[in-house]
């Protein structure tokens, strides 16, 4: 144990007087939270410019309640309630008579007045828009049924979202009109529900007495959870990572052929792996005590799930055995650094494939999917983490089932990386196949 410690209180010592680590210590939160900052920062300065939209209506009644809808909402949206100011563009309108004769150089003729930027699009409804056939397809809607919206927008464009609103409720209004409804009655009739996302009602175990429920803090029901789940996995990467290449470089310079005079390949191994979780909870003790500093200058402390850290630390820590155990086996495969970068997806794989099920997870947390990944060991501790930070949280005993299974797959891989690394140490020439490394890990 002595060996050990000393090993990895060198390999600790060694990285975190590094600049590199240093540096990638401070830049690596503020690249994180340069999104964010971008994202006020646009918000603060919107694109509010006019924009002006041509409509050709065939039905002959629509385009007068669209226009009138538009207006509408431009009154609800165009200032901020507080201060005032401009926040989104105006939209204003002008009716084009339909050329029935000819419509395709009529589309052509108002493509090209967007073109030079005399409009921002134009919308053209057809003929049947107020009584369109039923299809299950929306793509086999007919076109005289459709109502079609031509722009030459880059980018996402947020007119299109925009002027939907107007046309469903002025085509509404027109059909009620037809149907002899009085405008009086328009607004009653076209009134949306107040519905809110609402907390369960809970009872307090100490007093006994029902609780009100709270409604629900959707930035907390998104951000927290990706938070955490994005701050687990960068940490990993960036504790565990760069190892796989470190150990193929010191392979290369011989460096374990002077070390192991003094220490067997299982102590030279652990010694590299307690110095990543060193660093780990370096790093994870930075970005926690930032991110609370943060919170608490915002007033938004209340956000942060405290109650989560011991969990989200033996996740940290058995994440970062595994692949650390995983980099320092592979790596001693590899007989170069070079090579070592080619066989990076097998170290870094388990903590990758969580990212990309991230939306699916956050959708359905307690879904078969979700449930059945989050104990599957090796993603055990990413996707477990997300959905206990979510509304609701798990069952009780889903995240220590989860623990027995990520304590045992952390054995076995730590295991396997230590008969790997005692016989790749020390083979120099050629780098090992994927299956010459997997009976290594079986046979010894």
């Amino acid at each position: 144990m002595r060996r050990i410690l000393l090993m990895a209180k060198r390999d600790y010592l060694a990285t975190i007087r590094s600049k590199p680590f240093l540096f990638g210590l401070i830049v690596a939160p503020i690249l994180f939270g340069s999104g964010f900052i971008g994202i006020a920062v646009m918000k603060a300065k919107p694109d509010i410019a006019e924009r002006h939209i041509a409509i050709v209506d065939h039905t002959g009644a629509s385009a007068q309640w669209i226009i009138q809808a538009a207006a509408e909402k431009n009154h609800d949206d165009l200032f901020d309630k507080v201060t005032g100011r401009q926040i989104a563009p105006r939209y204003t309108f002008e009716t084009v008579q339909p050329d029935d004769a000819n419509p395709l150089a009529q589309r052509l003729a108002l493509s090209d007045r967007v073109r030079r930027h005399e409009l921002y699009g134009f919308l053209e409804i057809g003929r049947d828009a107020l009584h369109p056939v039923k299809v299950k397809d929306s793509e086999k809607l007919p076109e005289a049924s459709r109502v079609d919206y031509y722009s030459n927008s880059t980018g996402i464009d947020n007119s299109r979202n925009w002027i939907g609103r107007p046309v469903d409720d002025g085509l509404r209004e027109a059909r009620m009109t037809q149907l002899g409804i009085g405008a009086g009655h328009f607004s009653d009739l076209l009134a949306e529900s107040s519905m809110q996302d609402m907390g369960l009602v809970e009872r307090d175990m100490r007093t006994g007495a029902i609780e009100k429920a709270q409604k629900r803090n959707e930035i907390a029901t998104f951000t927290v959870p990706f938070v955490l789940m994005m701050m687990l996995a960068m940490i990993v990467l960036m504790s565990g990572g760069p190892m796989l290449g470190a150990v193929a470089d010191d392979k290369q310079q011989r460096v374990f052929e002077m070390l192991l005079g003094s220490a067997t390949p299982f102590e030279l191994m652990m010694g590299k792996v307690l110095g990543a979780i060193g660093l780990t909870m370096t790093s994870s003790i930075f970005y926690i005590a930032g991110a609370t500093l943060v919170l608490q200058s915002l007033a938004m402390i209340g956000l942060a799930p405290f109650h989560l850290l011991p969990w989200f630390f033996v996740y940290l820590i058995a994440d970062v055995m595994v692949m650390s155990s995983l980099a320092v086996g592979v790596g001693s495969a590899c007989a170069s650094p070079n090579d070592a970068q080619h066989l990076a997806m097998v170290v870094m794989g388990p903590t990758l494939i969580p990212l990309f099920l991230l939306m699916p997870v956050m959708q359905a947390p307690n879904g078969g999917i979700a449930t059945a990944m989050s104990l599957m060991p090796p993603f055990t501790p990413l996707i477990m983490m997300m959905r206990q930070a979510m509304p609701g949280g798990v069952p009780f005993w889903q995240p220590w089932a989860g623990l027995v299974g990520v304590i045992l797959w952390t054995y076995a891989v730590t295991w396997a990386g230590a008969r790997i690394f005692r016989i790749g140490v020390l083979m120099q020439g050629k780098t090992a196949s994927l299956p010459e490394i997997a009976r290594w890990a079986w046979k010894g």
